[in-house]
């Protein structure tokens, strides 16, 4: 979803809940990864690997400038001849250490293997955000949840999909330093045009 999209999006969804909510949760993602220059570890279930979100993420980090904000993709069914980006195993969450962002997006139960290497992630000092559809165990571990209900919502008919487009886009744009002065719109449209005439990335 480029640039153009998100701002039709979000005209579509002014006056809901979820352009404030997805630019905050944005912006707690941006503060707990870029202080400690990076050290985002992402991760979905055994049923769901958030694709998407990794490859826009790492869209965002590059366009923005910002590259502590592409996020290492944790994966399930990670085996040892995967190109490196895809075989990142279970174990990394294991890993997790105080200074690093552990961001779990879970459209239905993250189940029990999954919910203990969160817990121990937290107990070593990782942050841990949750991007799901309100399962409570997790809700209950994280120190940031946003969740999305399963299924398209009755008014918006946003799911969890379309969330983290919205998510993501928002963390590349609060990254930017806030321009001042009589540069500011200019600023902003030269940061949109770039954007826009950008090569369309790389398929994971």
């Amino acid at each position: 979803m480029d640039a153009v999209r998100v701002a039709l999006l979000r005209e579509v969804l002014a006056g809901t809940e979820w352009p404030g909510a997805t630019r905050r949760f944005a912006g707690v993602l941006r503060s707990s990864v870029l202080p400690h220059g990076g050290g985002l570890l992402l991760v979905g279930t055994a049923q769901y690997e958030p694709w998407h979100l990794a490859a826009h993420l790492v869209d965002e980090a590059a366009w923005s400038g910002t590259p502590e904000l592409a996020p290492t993709l944790v994966r399930h069914g990670a085996r040892p001849g995967d190109p490196a980006h895809l075989a990142v195993g279970l174990g990394r969450i294991e890993a997790a250490r105080r200074g690093e962002t552990l961001l779990v997006v879970a459209p239905g139960a993250p189940g029990a293997p999954l919910l203990e290497r969160v817990y121990d992630a937290r107990r070593a000092g990782a942050t841990v955000l949750a991007l799901d559809s309100g399962d409570r165990e997790l809700h209950a571990m994280a120190h940031e949840s946003l969740a999305v209900p399963p299924g398209p919502g009755p008014d918006t008919g946003l799911d969890l999909d379309t969330v983290q487009h919205l998510v993501s886009a928002a963390t590349g744009e609060n990254s930017l330093p806030a321009p001042r002065g009589r540069r500011r719109f200019t600023d902003r449209l030269s940061r949109l045009a770039d954007r826009l005439t950008a090569p369309p990335p790389a398929r994971w």
